[in-house]
């Protein structure tokens, strides 16, 4: 699902032993709320789409994890930081937005534009901004019109 992207980025893992590069990644961030990313990292998964050209040094300290039949995820071997999402077979990149040394920037023009899997967000928290929300549902559907055409 490749958006617009603009803006070059850098990262790095909690402990550093890997960096991140991503060179058109997007000037907006999404949350996704299923239960897999939930579990995952403890909370909504919120990501920048960096596309299919990321570099990535120190990607042997890097563990990947095939976490569905569509889709894998990475981590940092060392200090256990959550690095990426990935749908296998595509190339792209959904980078944890935290890793990003401007992400947290109040100027870096970051807004939260989407959230999906609205439709399994607990009732226990939840986001100030106006976002566009999907379910699951309307995601796989939005994926599968985008691979048609």
């Amino acid at each position: 699902m490749t958006t617009p992207q603009n803006t070059q980025r850098h990262g790095h893992c909690l402990c550093g032993a890997i960096t991140i590069t991503a060179t058109q990644a997007a000037s907006h961030v999404d949350a996704c709320h299923c239960r897999m990313c939930r579990r995952w990292g403890g909370g909504p998964f919120v990501e920048i789409d960096c596309g299919t050209d990321v570099v990535i040094d120190g990607a042997d300290r890097m563990t990947v994890y095939s976490s569905s039949e569509w889709a894998e995820r990475a981590f940092c071997s060392a200090c256990g930081s959550h690095l990426f999402y990935r749908p296998k077979g595509t190339g792209e990149h959904m980078v944890c937005a935290g890793l990003f040394d401007d992400a947290t920037h109040q100027d870096a023009g970051l807004r939260l534009r989407r959230q999906v899997f609205i439709d399994e967000k607990p009732a226990y928290y939840s986001f100030a901004d106006n976002t566009e929300n999907l379910t699951g549902a309307e995601l796989f559907a939005m994926i599968e019109e985008a691979q048609q055409e």
